[in-house]
């Protein structure tokens, strides 16, 4: 995205804003789509990315379906005009009572439900059973791959899915009860290694050929990875593709069963059509000693992915007319007057957190970036947020309202998708 669409949409929205490009989505949608299959493919986004009602409506126009992980999630997706049958629901909630009733309504509407646990499938058994409805069944594989501990899971310090040891309890249940399960899933985990996603095809399709006869699709999770910095490495779709191509045509020579594969990518389809467009309010130095500090208007409430997971963003530096000063991606070109040899700062927001950062190493300390120095009133725009920013981000902390979203569109207008929340709307709620 050019740096005078970033400059203009903070003359216009103000700063701190979340700003996304439409056609990058769609770019992304389609690339999806395309990946090498079999028999067929479903590609689902995971809405936990990012749930703006307008994004939905993108991914959703270009054909994807949509993983929910909560049932207010689905309730979203339906807002957003998107039918129940293109919705599955892979959650850790195990509904009862009122909750219970409409996630009822929700499968009779052609919900598709993944049972994730022994007490969501004993909750939605006789339910099933009565109503001759098919389930999906996500099962935990003890061996997963991402990029931190907390983005793992498959293994064994997670609890998503129904454990291996746990399955054939699962198993004679829905014997027992008539229970069909004709999708099986299982997500590793977030970003990891490449080389893991394709074990876990071939071992998710031993199981299925073991435990699951009735199975007509076998979805391989998301978790793909995204290069966020330049010294990162994105997923190769088209080799993943014909990888789970190849395995999924020697499983029906073998078996004569004829597999659908599904994905579930967010990252994928969001990180990198998304920018967080900050305005530098301050300049510090700890001492001779010490460190630059350059005081965002936006820090962890706008995106806390530095402070959870040590990630890292590109930072691209602008002026305040639209002019790129220096990006982690390009040499640096300001004028000479504008760029300080060696200049390195520490991008931090106004909360009251030493954590609250933009550059954090893995045991959590301020981590100097190398830029251009900007100005008071310059831009610091943080690049790859458009997934899990805007969804997962604290946004009241220190009474802070949550930021615009913009969506930079493909006839080149800026609209608003969300606008910025009130003090009115940040305490409405309180007695």
């Amino acid at each position: 995205m050019e740096p005078k669409i970033m400059a203009e949409a903070a003359k216009q929205h103000g700063t701190p804003l979340y700003l996304y490009d439409e056609q990058a989505i769609i770019d992304n949608c389609r690339r999806l789509l395309s990946m090498p299959n079999a028999y067929g493919l479903n590609v689902r986004y995971a809405m936990k990315a990012n749930s703006n009602r307008s994004i939905l409506r993108t991914v959703s126009a270009q054909g994807l379906g949509i993983d929910a992980s909560s049932m207010n999630e689905v309730r979203r997706a339906r807002l957003a005009g998107i039918p129940h049958k293109d919705i599955i629901l892979t959650t850790q909630e195990a509904p009862i009572n009122e909750e219970m009733q409409a996630l009822k309504e929700m499968i009779r509407g052609g919900l598709k439900y993944n049972v994730c646990s022994l007490q969501q499938l004993r909750n939605i058994g006789d339910f099933a059973a009565e109503n001759r409805i098919n389930l999906a069944i996500r099962y935990h594989p003890g061996v997963g791959s991402g990029e931190s501990a907390t983005r793992n899971t498959g293994d064994n310090y997670s609890c998503f899915g129904i454990h291996l040891s746990d399955l054939d309890k699962a198993l004679e249940y829905a014997k027992n009860k008539g229970i069909v399960f004709d999708l099986v899933h299982v997500h590793i985990g977030s970003g990891g290694d490449p080389a893991a996603w394709r074990k876990n095809i071939d071992s998710e399709l031993k199981i299925v050929e073991q435990y699951f006869p009735d199975a007509q699709t076998v979805n391989f999770g998301g978790g793909l990875k995204v290069a966020r910095m330049p010294d990162e490495v994105s997923a190769n779709i088209e080799e993943l593709g014909q990888y789970a191509k190849k395995r999924v045509e020697e499983f029906f020579q073998k078996t004569n069963r004829r597999l659908k594969m599904e994905i579930e990518p967010g990252n994928f389809v969001m990180a990198l059509a998304g920018y967080i467009v900050t305005r530098v309010a301050d300049k510090k130095r700890t001492g001779a000693q010490g460190l630059n500090f350059l005081v965002l208007d936006g820090g962890m409430e706008v995106n806390t992915r530095p402070l959870l997971y040590a990630a890292r963003h590109p930072l691209y530096v602008v002026s305040q007319s639209g002019r790129l000063l220096s990006s982690d991606f390009e040499e640096k070109s300001a004028p000479a007057d504008r760029i300080t040899a060696g200049f390195e700062a520490v991008p931090v927001g106004r909360c009251c957190e030493s954590g609250d950062s933009q550059s954090l190493d893995p045991s959590g300390l301020a981590l100097p970036r190398k830029m251009a120095e900007p100005e008071i009133g310059d831009f610091v725009v943080i690049g790859g947020a458009g997934a899990y920013c805007s969804s997962m981000s604290p946004m009241n902390y220190n009474s802070h309202v949550q930021a615009p979203e913009i969506l930079y569109t493909c006839d080149g207008g800026l609209k608003v998708i969300r606008s910025k929340q009130t003090l009115e709307q940040l305490t409405a709620n309180e007695t």
